[in-house]
């Protein structure tokens, strides 16, 4: 038989277990995933994450590619060049953009187009500060252009 204490003490520890999950999931906002034509075998997927803790992005995989990377452009000497990178920081409140012509995640190996209108699961592996790592699914539309995001300071006027 359980005592009123062993249960009291469980249900504590599950209520405090999900308050920590619930502050350590990172924010993900604008998601999109860029659209493909027959016979492309790579593609780019965009967000902007915000976490409430130090933490770092590790790790991507998806059902719809063989391989997915976290990746990052950059200028070196006149020249762009994209390159994987082993995890990408997210400072504590800090929102990280994840966009084309810098750091984004590569899907490649595609199995399938990626048809517009349609969706992308991902899952994001991070790790925090302690080392300990968390998964986050997500889903993203898929679009042949980066979302526009609503700009209230000019939509309120007429021109």
């Amino acid at each position: 038989m359980i005592s009123k204490f062993k249960i009291s003490s469980l249900v504590l520890a599950a209520v405090v277990n999900s308050s920590v999950w619930a502050q350590t999931a990172v924010k993900v906002e604008g998601g999109w995933a860029r659209a493909t034509v027959q016979g492309q075998k790579a593609s780019g997927a965009f967000m902007k994450l915000t976490a409430p803790q130090a933490t770092r992005l590790v790790a991507v995989s998806t059902p719809v590619a063989g391989v997915a990377e976290i990746h990052e452009m950059k200028m070196d000497g006149g020249v762009m060049k994209m390159r994987a990178v082993p995890a990408l920081e997210l400072p504590a409140n800090q929102a990280v953009e994840l966009k084309p012509g810098s750091y984004h995640l590569m899907l490649m190996d595609l199995k399938a187009p990626l048809a517009k209108d349609s969706a992308v699961a991902l899952s994001l592996t991070f790790k925090d500060a302690k080392g300990v790592e968390s998964q986050q699914q997500i889903s993203l539309p898929v679009s042949t252009a980066m979302p526009m995001a609503h700009d209230h300071a000019h939509g309120e006027h007429k021109h």
